[in-house]
């Protein structure tokens, strides 16, 4: 009789196991798939329905790890920027200079901006949770960004009489106006991205570095 209950408990807590094991692996899948919808379309033009029937799974299914849209798409940009930070952390390993960290985090961006739509930017607005998370998420970037310029500073790639502070501040406000402005209906973010990095970089940059963002500008556009 011992041996029985026993093995009926050894069961029912592999059973549970498994049930676990396949509603994680089923709560990744829904977050990728839902994510790239997102960036592809926009969030607004995702339906729930639209996630579950590309999963093949039941809408009730969905909604019993995901009960509403903020949620999925918090968590699934919750995921891609501590993907995006694991990379970024690997480039900066990796790279033996800021410069040939800028020109690395540069095509990684483009590459993204190739496959997202800009209405999926516009859309996060609308949800005050996500909004919240990259607002936190800004002031961390924030201050790697500053101690990425000061390191150009030290290898005399960037020039040491500038006030990188408001540099890094009326960067972050060019940003936001991309998008609060809508100039992504004019220009291609990808064209946007690209005037206002090298814009930026090259009135910073000392001749050192100017000379090495020139070649980079020269292979980029053949």
């Amino acid at each position: 009789m011992f041996f029985c209950t026993f093995a009926t408990k050894l069961d029912i807590m592999e059973e549970k196991k498994s049930q676990t094991t396949y509603k994680k692996a089923l709560k990744e899948r829904i977050l990728d798939t839902a994510m790239v919808a997102f960036s592809q379309k926009g969030v607004k033009a995702v339906k729930m329905d639209d996630i579950a029937q590309a999963l093949s799974i039941s809408k009730r299914t969905l909604y019993e790890l995901y009960d509403n849209k903020e949620l999925l798409l918090f968590e699934g940009v919750a995921k891609y920027k501590a993907i995006k930070e694991r990379e970024v952390q690997q480039i900066l390993a990796e790279s033996p200079n800021v410069m040939d960290m800028v020109l690395k985090l540069y095509r990684q961006k483009i590459m993204e901006l190739k496959m997202t739509s800009p209405l999926f930017y516009a859309d996060i607005e609308r949800y005050p949770r996500v909004v919240e998370f990259l607002q936190k998420d800004k002031e961390v970037s924030h201050k790697l960004f500053l101690e990425f310029l000061q390191r150009g500073v030290k290898e005399n790639y960037f020039s040491k009489d500038l006030d990188y502070e408001l540099i890094s501040q009326i960067f972050s406000v060019l940003t936001n106006y991309v998008f609060t402005s809508q100039l992504y209906t004019k220009h291609s973010l990808r064209h946007i991205f690209y005037n206002m990095v090298f814009v930026t970089l090259r009135g910073i940059c000392t001749q050192k570095g100017i000379e090495i963002l020139d070649r980079s500008l020269s292979s980029e556009s053949e």
